[in-house]
């Protein structure tokens, strides 16, 4: 019997594919735009006017701290203390933009318009646990020479947890970290997850800092202990 022809053009079964492997997609980010960013103009009005009624305390040391301006830096505080973030940066880091981390999401989109509208800047990406991408995009920044903010707490809690982000940023680009203290004399207290501080229009905020340089972060759960404490010693009414 003559052996069976195979035709030419039939596949080999086990030939590898040579085809390059599709990339994921980019996440999408969701913008705001148009009318719907219009909406958004009172409220940062109104939260522009009453950010500027704060009276602020600072001791001239801290003072010469917060505007210390050579280098960009790691600006950290509690999650809770995110209202006073962009009065921060227009009092103490005048000529730096600052950028704050921002989800891609459409909630993102909402919080990054509304960021610009109150004169800070933003970076999107995933904010959870601050994953490989949105510690690049950060670390991108303050390689370009800009101040970036830091929640380590942010953006779920635990509250007071003091997670490794704000170490793998400033270890990746030897930028000193900028703990930021806010002790206040009058505020509401909101029931969320992190009892959101809401200093009343016209009253006193105590504003403390402290400098930790990148060469302190050497050893990462020694330097994550330490930092907690201090940061947690600049706000004293974190401990309520």
């Amino acid at each position: 019997m003559a052996p069976a022809q195979v035709s030419p053009k039939t596949p080999a079964l086990n030939a590898p594919s040579t085809a390059p492997a599709t990339p994921p997609p980019p996440p999408l980010v969701h913008e705001v735009s148009g009318w719907r960013r219009a909406l958004l103009w009172p409220a940062g009005l109104l939260l522009r006017l009453w950010g500027r009624s704060l009276r602020f305390e600072v001791t001239p040391e801290d003072f010469a701290r917060y505007t210390k301006c050579d280098e960009p830096v790691a600006i950290v505080l509690w999650h809770n203390r995110l209202f006073l973030a962009a009065e921060i940066v227009r009092r103490f880091r005048t000529g730096r933009p600052a950028y704050a981390l921002v989800s891609a999401s459409q909630d993102g989109a909402w919080l990054s318009a509304f960021f610009h509208l109150v004169g800070m800047r933003t970076v999107r990406g995933s904010s959870s646990r601050l994953g490989r991408e949105a510690a690049t995009a950060l670390v991108d920044t303050l390689r370009a020479g800009h101040d970036v903010g830091i929640t380590p707490d942010g953006p779920r809690g635990p509250l007071y947890a003091f997670k490794p982000g704000a170490l793998i940023v400033a270890r990746r680009t030897h930028a000193p970290l900028l703990l930021v203290g806010a002790e206040f004399a009058s505020a509401w207290r909101l029931r969320s997850w992190d009892r959101f501080r809401v200093p009343l229009p016209f009253s006193r905020v105590r504003m403390r800092c402290e400098i930790i340089p990148a060469t302190a972060l050497a050893d990462r759960d020694e330097a994550l202990l330490q930092i907690q404490a201090r940061l947690l010693a600049l706000n004293p009414d974190s401990a309520d």
